[in-house]
């Protein structure tokens, strides 16, 4: 395989025993965090890595680039080649051991997508969410719409006023002009992107709700207007994307503003259960009545 045709993990392997211990955390973040390399500058990964920009030039360097931007234009490939349309990707020749593949790929995808988010960020967010004075409003392209009506389902039991922007065009209209200034808009799409979430997400913003970004990376339309990005990690086995890594964000960040509400959303979730036990809506294995 030629030097041009490898891929970063390839050349990071191939040179693993020669880099400095500085050029190995810059490698690390790398691999990591590649969206962070795809679009920052050597500022960011060198921030990120906790090593200098000098480190992150001779990395460049010594895995066979002229320099970092070369270096950048490689990773936004890989990137690329990653998000490609499903009639692509199924005409790629698969074997081996499916089953430890795709566990492989769910763990991945979980990991790069968590650790991607600052501890920081991730209060920010869960305080957003958590505000009873603003409206919160849930958006998902065909793909994510089961997991926007999920998140929207778990958040309404611990918080009022939460809504998923969905329907057709009059429907998604009407909606969009209860948005008001300071409202949140969580929106959760991937490429190739739905034009109607990008027009509604940028409607919302033009409105003044705070933006927060599911998506593949700062590249994104999505991730323009959004004061908080959660980069999904959407790589899987088959030709789909994986959706795995979004539904563990949502978990993580539904789990906060629990935390964060724990006393009026226990009141309401008592009162949705006592609801659900009056109508005998919910069957458990203790009492199956169609035993």
């Amino acid at each position: 395989m030629t030097t041009s045709a490898m891929s970063l993990a390839d050349r990071l392997q191939n040179t693993s025993d020669r880099l400095t211990p500085a050029e190995r955390k810059v490698a690390d973040a790398l691999l990591a965090h590649p969206e962070a390399v795809a679009f920052g500058t050597v500022a960011d990964l060198a921030e990120l890595a906790g090593a200098s920009g000098a480190s992150v030039v001779r990395l460049a360097t010594r895995l066979g680039f002229e320099g970092y931007n070369e270096l950048r234009a490689a990773v936004q490939s890989e990137l690329g080649r990653r998000l490609r349309p499903a009639a692509e990707k199924i005409r790629e020749p698969r074997s081996g051991d499916l089953l430890g593949q795709s566990l492989r790929a769910a763990l991945i995808s979980v990991e790069k997508t968590i650790t991607g988010i600052t501890p920081d960020d991730l209060s920010k967010i869960v305080a957003l969410l958590a505000a009873p004075k603003r409206a919160v409003w849930v958006i998902g392209g065909d793909a994510s719409s089961g997991i926007a009506r999920q998140f929207v389902t778990e958040m309404s039991m611990l918080r009022p006023r939460v809504t998923e922007i969905s329907g057709s065009p009059v429907n998604v209209v009407r909606i969009l002009a209860d948005v008001s200034r300071d409202d949140v808009l969580v929106a959760i799409d991937l490429r190739r992107y739905d034009r109607w979430v990008l027009e509604a997400t940028a409607s919302a913003s033009a409105s003044g709700a705070v933006i927060i970004a599911l998506t593949d990376g700062p590249i994104s339309p999505l991730a323009t207007s959004a004061r908080h990005l959660i980069t999904l990690d959407a790589e899987g086995t088959g030709p789909f994307d994986n959706y795995v890594g979004a539904l563990a964000a949502l978990s993580m960040v539904t789990a906060g503003v629990a935390a964060n509400r724990r006393v009026p959303a226990g009141a309401h979730l008592d009162r949705i259960e006592a609801a659900w036990d009056a109508a005998g809506a919910l069957v458990d294995n203790s009492a199956h009545p169609f035993q």
